[in-house]
């Protein structure tokens, strides 16, 4: 029984033939692997001349340095090779294997690779097109088809620097109303809207500037709220945090009988009976909160009670507040850094 070959061109000897040989061929069919394997290839495409033709590549069987048998094959010359009329290149039918090509030529003119017959499909590179492409051919009987597996020349960036990259129609885009900078990170332009579509995509919540505004940043809280009835404060720096909120605009707290520092919108019922102590204001405060402390014991007046300014002016005076009268209850509001915390309620 003879030797077989494969499309490549490696021999399969049969039992008992070519004694004495086996080792010059199977270090030959070794040659081949190794090619197939990374083998690199130049192969022109104008041996009929520069114009328009068909260069067609085959495989002898059981000899190496065939363009088939090589893994990365370069289209026309390192140079490269100028050509002036549309390149055709066909691969015997029944191969199957995968290529990583460049198309190394110079010219305005296309260069397709097919199967040697059949309708298989079929890989172009447009005249523009001077890359790499990773193809596959497929070795299916009569029809052997190759593909182009989409390892091709790198593809250019739509729009202009800092333009955010999207899928334009099968090409990278880019649009000059959403940017990224290194130092500030995303950027919506022209009032577009950010879309939050729901699980079915039918609605969405949006969320744009205003036409015409000043700059500032929002920081949101770090953590969720603490319970149910939060409510969100910001300070005059767009510092978001949770706030609990009662239905009478007041939060009361349990009697103080030491040190405290007061939240926006708390009340403090202050006990003294055991000595004098010290209620703080808040330290941020924004436009408009408001802290109300009662006397609940009666003993303001024996044992003072310190109202805190922390760092905040009291009725335009950098001093603390000290509260004397027994039975005092009193709500200070802030205004701003000049005037600081007013007297609302006395």
């Amino acid at each position: 029984m003879a030797s077989t070959y494969t499309p490549l061109g490696i021999e399969k000897m049969a039992t008992g033939e070519n004694a004495g040989t086996w080792g010059t061929k199977t270090n030959t069919n070794l040659e081949i692997i190794e090619q197939i394997s990374g083998g690199y290839k130049v192969q022109t495409l104008n041996a009929g001349g520069a114009g328009a033709n068909t260069t067609a590549l085959t495989q002898s069987d059981g000899a190496t340095g065939s363009t088939v048998a090589t893994r990365v094959i370069i289209f026309g010359a390192e140079s490269p090779e100028t050509i002036s009329g549309n390149k055709i290149v066909t691969f015997p039918v029944l191969t199957e294997n995968f290529y990583l090509i460049k198309n190394s030529t110079s010219g305005s003119y296309t260069v397709q690779l097919k199967a040697a017959s059949g309708s298989g499909a079929t890989v172009t590179w447009a005249t523009g097109d001077k890359g790499w492409k990773l193809v596959y051919f497929d070795g299916v009987s009569t029809n052997t088809g190759v593909y182009d597996v989409g390892f091709g020349a790198a593809t250019s960036p739509g729009g202009s620097n800092t333009q955010v990259q999207y899928n334009n129609s099968g090409s990278f885009g880019g649009d000059a109303d959403l940017i990224w900078t290194a130092g500030t990170g995303l950027i919506i332009n022209s009032q577009k809207e950010l879309r939050l579509a729901d699980s079915d995509d039918s609605a969405y919540i949006g969320q744009k500037a205003a036409g015409t505004t000043t700059s500032y940043t929002i920081t949101w809280p770090a953590a969720v709220a603490g319970g149910n009835g939060y409510v969100l404060k910001s300070t005059t720096g767009g510092v978001l945090s949770w706030a609990e909120e009662s239905a009478g605009g007041t939060s009361w707290q349990a009697i103080k009988t030491s040190t405290y520092t007061a939240s926006a919108g708390e009340g403090v019922f202050a006990n003294t009976t055991s000595g004098a102590f010290t209620v703080n204001l808040p330290s941020s405060p924004s436009l408009g909160d408001e802290v109300s402390i009662v006397d609940y014991a009666g003993t303001f007046d024996t044992n003072n009670l310190t109202v805190g300014r922390n760092s905040q002016p009291i009725m335009g005076t950098a001093a603390d507040l000290t509260v004397s009268i027994e039975r005092a209850g009193l709500t200070l509001v802030y205004v701003d850094g000049t005037q600081g915390w007013l007297l609302k309620d006395k």
